[in-house]
């Protein structure tokens, strides 16, 4: 991976956190991170 590609993802993760705190109070980032969190405790059971 080059550096402008990494920096261009960067933004754009950026970008869309930025977004979704802005139009939608953040609820998004934290349904993933919720099912992040869930995910994480499935790996580490089957593990």
């Amino acid at each position: 991976m080059t550096n402008r590609l990494a920096l261009a993802l960067a933004l754009l993760v950026i970008l869309a956190l930025l977004a979704d705190r802005l139009l939608n109070q953040g609820a998004a980032s934290f349904f993933l991170a919720r099912k992040l969190l869930v995910f994480i405790d499935w790996i580490a059971f089957w593990r």
